[in-house]
């Protein structure tokens, strides 16, 4: 349920205790972190975090520019009159620079406002509370006043050296008194303002180049790892969020074997398109394992499934559709449950896919308080692959008919893939891929499916 793809985490395809086959892509497997696979164009723009980011600065780079603007100098020496350039400063229009003048910090302080671009500070001014001991005090004072403001250090000719701390303590530029004329300080000014903004701009780049990195590393280590040691299925699953420049959506998936040899497995979708649907889904399916791990199952289980969604959700009106399946140890039957969720499709050889029955469909979590959900036992028999998916793969629309795939759509295409022979990851990606192309693009709802194989 939620918008176009950025990124498809790859399932791996799981022989029994949990090892590989060659040739497969890194994926959530038993005791392996799922990393995922860029593919599309838009998960590459996510993870060029540069290009949105990029603009983003440049905007607030040039949204303050000095174009069309009056320029406004604070200048803090404690004889202000006694500059006799202050009147000659022009900017780059030929315009008149505004000055205010300061003789003490506390006076800069009170002068010191949002319309100030540039502020002029004489370095022998008194440190603030008499500090003799660090000659930069006084700037180091007005830098933590004004963080936002371009400054210029003021010094004498023969202290070039203090002039350059000054600029590694953080000033954009210093300037000899004695050497100084209105067109070098007008000159000093625009340059001083226009670097403070680009550091300003190049510093959020940085930290929004680490803000997306840290929320993808949180997103890999929430995305599932199967818990299926010891099991003779195989395990495959693929995971496109919606939402652009993201690895979670609102679908979720999960498979667990607990100790009587019982593999359960679980596919869910949270409604709505946001992060904070994509933080339920996780809460939802990290609660599903604990429950399944703590020996709970069918209508036991959803029931207290809605519980928590009940009280996580950030609105009445959310909720979400679960599918679980519960595959006994000899692999020939399965406990179903539906919670508003569509039904999952079973192949064997020798007979066409179909999708299971959906009579006893229960409702979806968090829309009806005390409901219940049947739980319906299903004969597979030796040989099979059971496909569990979300809507994301069957609300695509076909060409420009503007119909939907629909579950008949779906199970006429997954039909024909495996007549060609696709199996496994690769069968996956092969739908997946086909459900995006008939859409005409990106599908504008999250799409996750999870494969289960036996084989003799």
């Amino acid at each position: 349920m939620v918008p176009v793809g950025g990124i498809e985490t790859l399932g791996a395809t799981v022989p029994s205790g949990g090892g590989k086959e060659p040739d497969t892509m890194p994926v959530p497997v038993p005791r392996q972190r799922a990393i995922p696979a860029v593919e599309s164009g838009q998960a590459q723009a996510a993870t060029a975090v540069g290009g949105p980011l990029k603009e983003e600065a440049h905007r607030d780079a040039t949204a303050t520019g000095t174009a069309g603007a009056t320029l406004t100098l604070l200048l803090i020496e404690d004889d202000p009159a006694g500059s006799p350039i202050v009147p000659d400063l022009l900017d780059s229009a030929g315009k008149p620079i505004r000055v205010r003048t300061a003789r003490n910090l506390t006076e800069a302080e009170r002068l010191l406002t949002d319309d100030v671009h540039c502020i002029l500070l004489d370095l022998a001014l008194p440190a603030p509370g008499g500090d003799t001991g660090d000659e930069l005090a006084v700037l180091k004072h007005v830098l933590r006043l004004a963080p936002r403001h371009a400054v210029l250090a003021l010094t004498g000719s023969g202290d070039a050296e203090r002039g350059a701390e000054a600029v590694r303590v953080g000033a954009q530029d210093y300037l000899f008194r004695d050497e100084l004329d209105g067109r070098l300080l007008s000159r000093a000014i625009r340059y001083a303002v226009e670097r403070k903004r680009s550091d300003s701009a190049e510093r959020r780049l940085a930290e929004g180049r680490l803000r997306a990195q840290e929320n993808r590393r949180l997103e890999r280590g929430l995305l599932p790892t199967p818990l299926l040691d010891g099991s003779a299925l195989r395990f495959a699953a693929r995971y496109r969020p919606g939402r652009s420049r993201a690895l979670l959506g609102g679908d979720f998936y999960d498979a667990v074997r607990t100790p009587d040899g019982t593999v359960h497995a679980m596919i869910g979708d949270v409604c709505g398109h946001g992060p904070d649907e994509a933080a339920l889904g996780v809460e939802l399916r990290i609660a599903w394992r604990a429950l399944t791990l703590a020996g709970l199952c069918g209508d036991e289980l959803l029931g207290t499934l809605q519980q928590v969604l009940e009280h996580e959700r950030s609105d009445e009106e959310i909720f979400a559709t679960l599918c679980t399946v519960d595959i006994a140890p000899d692999g020939r039957r399965a406990g179903l449950c539906l919670a508003g969720h569509p039904a999952p499709l079973v192949a064997r050889p020798g007979r066409p896919a179909r999708l299971l029955p959906y009579d006893n469909n229960g409702p979806a979590l968090g829309l009806l308080p005390g409901a219940r959900w049947p739980r319906m036992q299903v004969e597979l028999g030796a040989e099979w692959s059971l496909m569990l998916y979300t809507d994301g793969l069957i609300e695509g629309r076909v060409g420009g008919t503007g119909e939907r795939l629909g579950q008949d759509g779906m199970v006429s295409m997954i039909r024909r893939q495996l007549s060609e022979g696709l199996r496994g990851e690769s069968l996956l990606r092969a739908a997946v891929s086909e459900v995006r192309d008939l859409n005409g693009g990106e599908l504008t709802d999250d799409v996750a499916v999870v494969l289960l194989d036996r084989t003799p």
